[in-house]
């Protein structure tokens, strides 16, 4: 099998504010062409982290090599092969799409076509409006335009679809997976366990500014060794009850009064679920049945959701 190629190499990257660690020794490294996700709930370290791989923060302890540079030495050369979407980008609110990209184009010794570039980020009917009366989603394709504009090698993207609607995500997911055909290295951080699921290849699952765990999506959900998910609460908030008794469970969830069983034998488990709160008098409420997904990963290492609420 042949060996796939690192663009980034992560070597114990530490971010300290205080007493605080917001990174903690991440390690990982990232192929050349693919898209790779930091997933995590907020204040995990995803963005952090980004940020000193992208040369905003700078690391107290480590480096990373990110398309042959250094990122503590050699960080003008970085910015040269890298495009960055930020979750806060402030952009100028009357200047038109047009007039933002050709400014941003020249900044740069080459940039790419503008008007394909509009076109590519569905941005053709917008090109002459002002950048104030865009929607939501508009922006953040614009934004993504912006990081893009001198074509890069590896494109960073902070929380790209969040405070969007669905459809506007859904773009965003298209345009996304089209710069992977196109061969560019993508590099996002989200908390939504669909989108990691749709759009990575691999991802590193942070949580508390150590990075926990790295896979490809199928490979990270069926280490969980469960196909299905059984999720229930019981009416009362104190029960003592044993639900690795139920038949067919394989591992056992649980957080505030919800409890999520991962088995591979549905039937037998609902069955024998049923039938023991029925045996101690227990009502189920909130029952539901799903197959097991990278939120269940999340749950089962840390106890917790991703997003909480």
């Amino acid at each position: 099998m042949e060996t796939q190629q690192e663009i980034i190499k992560v070597e114990g990257l530490v971010k300290r504010y205080g007493d605080f660690t917001a990174v903690d020794g991440s390690e990982f490294s990232v192929h050349n062409g693919e898209v790779f996700g930091l997933l995590g709930p907020n204040g995990a370290g995803k963005t952090t982290t980004l940020e000193m791989l992208v040369g905003l923060r700078k690391p107290d302890e480590g480096t990373a090599i990110v398309g042959g540079f250094d990122i503590t030495k050699e960080l003008d050369q970085v910015k040269e092969v890298i495009g960055v979407q930020l979750q806060s980008t402030t952009l100028f609110e009357l200047l038109t799409v047009n007039e933002i990209l050709h400014l941003y184009g020249s900044f740069y010794r080459e940039h790419i076509s503008i008007p394909d570039l509009i076109d590519d980020m569905l941005l053709t009917e917008k090109k002459n409006s002002r950048i104030k009366g865009l929607s939501g989603g508009q922006k953040q394709r614009l934004a993504i335009a912006l990081a893009l504009v001198h074509d890069p090698e590896i494109i960073f993207l902070d929380e790209p679809t969040t405070g969007l609607d669905p459809q506007a995500r859904r773009t965003l997911w298209d345009i996304i997976l089209r710069l992977k055909e196109r061969g560019k290295t993508v590099v996002l951080t989200t908390h939504y366990m669909d989108e990691a699921h749709v759009l990575c290849d691999r991802i590193a699952i942070m949580d508390q500014g150590k990075l926990i765990a790295l896979d490809t999506p199928s490979e990270l959900v069926k280490n969980l060794q469960s196909d299905s998910a059984v999720e229930f609460r019981f009416d009362e908030e104190e029960v003592d009850v044993n639900l690795s008794e139920v038949d067919g469970v394989k591992q056992v969830g649980s957080q505030k009064d919800v409890h999520v069983l991962y088995t591979d034998d549905l039937q037998k488990t609902l069955t024998s679920l049923i039938a023991l709160a029925s045996e101690r008098e227990l009502k189920l409420i909130d029952l539901q049945t799903r197959t097991a997904t990278l939120e269940d990963v999340f749950i089962h290492m840390t106890g917790r959701r991703l997003r909480e609420g």
